[in-house]
């Protein structure tokens, strides 16, 4: 299945993507795509479902992000070795990883905002999962077990904030619009093997990063499996997985964002994203 969330700011509606590429509703079954329609018999009961007996939406508008009420929002660095290359970083020997706040969530087509004070807005084409089921301690078969769907997430990053202004990485990632999710959330059945999908970036219309999941050091099933030495996830939490080389920071000489740039990007059976960057008010 693909589940999506349509409609204004605030006001998303749950709903599916059919065979032919139209949105359903999917209000009559469950109140939000969020952590309590991700366990995994809420989702066997969502598709036993004929699509064609869910009220057709003719002009969705808006897609919001494709999971509500995220609980926490994990990200793994360094994660492709011809990314940690280009940063002139090494493979880490265990999985780098950072928070981003969750009000850093937004759409896959609303607008980046460039934040005041920023000078090195930077892109990141990720592949993201949401978890299904409760995780703790748990080993990797019953980790990949709990990973209810995969989906497309831009880790938009402030290089400036996030590697000169002393601290942690969050000052750079968890800015207002640094965490478009979506199109939809592609349920894991769907998807197959999460570790041979293609994915793009594009700004302005030039390519920046063409790269593949193939090359991602710590697959997700092993990240989640690893995570959960360290902390609870429960259903509804979402953990991104790093990106491939051709960052703006990467470049030669490197390249940022501006108010105006239109970001494009995606991953294969995901879907794309588009954005365009603003200044914030």
């Amino acid at each position: 299945m693909k589940l999506l969330r349509y409609g204004n700011p605030g006001a998303e509606r749950p709903g599916l993507l059919d065979a032919e590429g139209a949105v359903r509703d999917f209000s009559g079954h469950v109140a939000d795509i969020d952590g309590s329609a991700l366990d995994p018999a809420t989702l066997d009961r969502l598709r036993a479902l004929d699509p064609a007996s869910l009220p057709l939406v003719a002009e969705p508008g808006r897609l919001g992000a494709c999971v509500a009420k995220v609980g926490k929002f994990v990200c793994i660095g360094l994660n492709y070795s011809d990314h940690a290359a280009e940063t002139g970083a090494t493979v880490p020997p265990e999985p780098v990883a950072f928070m981003k706040a969750t009000s850093a969530i937004c759409g896959p087509n609303d607008p980046v905002i460039q934040p005041r004070g920023s000078t090195k807005l930077d892109w990141e084409v990720e592949l993201a999962f949401v978890v299904g089921s409760p995780v703790s301690y748990a080993d990797e078969d019953t980790a990949r077990a709990a990973i209810a769907g995969y989906f497309v997430c831009n880790d938009v990053s402030e290089r400036a904030f996030q590697l000169e202004r002393q601290g942690q990485w969050m000052k750079g990632k968890g800015c207002d619009s640094f965490g478009p999710i979506g199109p939809w959330l592609v349920t894991a059945d769907e998807v197959g093997d999460p570790g041979q999908l293609a994915m793009w970036l594009d700004v302005n219309g030039t390519r920046y990063q063409d790269g593949s999941t193939r090359t991602m050091v710590y697959q997700p099933a092993f990240v989640l499996s690893y995570m959960s030495q360290f902390m609870s996830f429960q259903p509804g939490d979402v953990i991104t997985t790093g990106t491939p080389a051709g960052v703006g920071l990467g470049l030669n000489p490197p390249k940022f964002l501006q108010p105006g740039d239109v970001i494009e990007l995606g991953i294969e059976k995901l879907g794309t994203q588009r954005q365009v960057v603003v200044p914030a008010p």
